[in-house]
């Protein structure tokens, strides 16, 4: 069976559109009097490869140029000069052919190609630049249209996974596992240390408290998040006491940076399940924040070791990278690795606004 041929909309639209357009002015010239078939046809033609080449060479200029990225504003100010280049070429173009074919059908024309050009060049310019403008109009706010579209769709996967890793953050923390332990810990601390009891009742308030009623906010300063991956751990640890040590390096300068929610605490989330957890000994989780030239670079670094590349890549840092990828449009960076000493890095760095 053979492959069906397939047009784009783009080249629908070319050819329907100047076709219509060069069958009107083919209607004028038949209600005009005095029509020559022949020269209808080959109008026809040269109108319909004219005017789809002039702009077909402007879409690939536009396309190199990156006219498809930009904003309303930039757009409006590009479309003005090239909808009057357009109108030049469109009117060069067509008074050399019409030209042309007076001399091939009127083979004792006397008038000179600058005589015809002052008689009908500024008609065939108003009427070209207009079209073009028209044209233009037509297909940047076409794609413009479709720009946002697509816009609105990634935003709204975004704010569905953002949900999602929320919830995913919520059932971690509502493990029947994990609120035993804290649970069973708190309650040692009553009798033992009942300021140490009522921190932790307070931790586990708050990080249930996060996960319940963080708003619909995408995005979180770094202060934020880190203060909120603090009290995870602070709360963690009175579930593995020695085994576990952590240490947060982050640069106050830095406080305000917007970064995904949860993300920071997904990595150490998945050090504390994938890494200290599994060691008998336990281990130092880092968590280092660096500015670098354009952006924000986030490290997290535990003792253990990757099977493969995606063995620790659970859902919650599937979610992550899909949610990095959303937002930042291809931007960001995240990766996970291993090295001979037995240490798990995972690095996202988040682009500059």
């Amino acid at each position: 069976m053979k492959n069906k041929i397939t047009i784009s909309l783009y080249w629908k639209c070319q050819l329907i559109g100047w076709s219509v357009a060069a069958l009107y002015w083919e209607y004028r010239g038949l209600t005009g009097g005095h029509f020559n078939w022949l020269l209808g046809v080959l109008q026809f033609i040269t109108d319909v490869f004219i005017y789809i080449l002039l702009t077909h060479l402007y879409r690939a200029f536009a396309i190199k140029y990156g006219f498809q990225n930009l904003n309303l504003g930039q757009l409006l100010k590009r479309i003005v000069p090239c909808a009057i280049a357009l109108g030049v070429l469109y009117t060069l173009a067509t008074t050399v052919k019409l030209y042309l074919f007076q001399l091939w059908f009127t083979p004792h024309l006397s008038q000179t190609y600058g005589q015809f050009f002052k008689d009908h060049g500024e008609a065939i310019f108003i009427g070209g630049t207009r079209l073009m403008s028209i044209w233009l109009l037509a297909y940047h706010m076409y794609h413009y249209a479709q720009r946002e579209i697509r816009t609105s769709r990634e935003n709204a996967r975004l704010a569905i996974i953002s949900r999602d890793a929320q919830l995913n953050n919520l059932s971690a923390q509502l493990n029947p596992h994990f609120l035993f332990n804290s649970l069973n810990n708190i309650k040692a601390l009553v009798i033992e240390n009942p300021k140490s009891a009522r921190r932790a009742i307070d931790l586990l308030s708050d990080l249930l408290r996060t996960s319940l009623y963080t708003g619909d906010d995408m995005l979180i300063s770094l202060e934020d998040e880190i203060s909120l991956v603090r009290d995870y751990l602070e709360l963690e640890k009175l579930r593995f006491e020695e085994r576990l040590q952590y240490e947060i390096h982050f640069d106050e300068h830095l406080a305000g940076i917007k970064v995904p929610r949860l993300s920071i605490q997904t990595l150490v989330e998945n050090a504390i399940k994938h890494g200290i957890a599994n060691l008998k000994e336990g281990g130092l989780i880092t968590i280092s924040v660096e500015g670098t030239f354009n952006g924000v670079k986030i490290l997290v670094q535990n003792p253990g070791k990757l099977i493969s590349d995606d063995s620790q890549k659970g859902v919650g840092l599937k979610n992550l990278e899909e949610r990095l990828e959303l937002q930042y449009k291809g931007r960001a960076g995240f990766v996970i690795s291993d090295n001979l000493n037995d240490v798990v890095l995972a690095t996202i760095i988040i682009p500059s606004a």
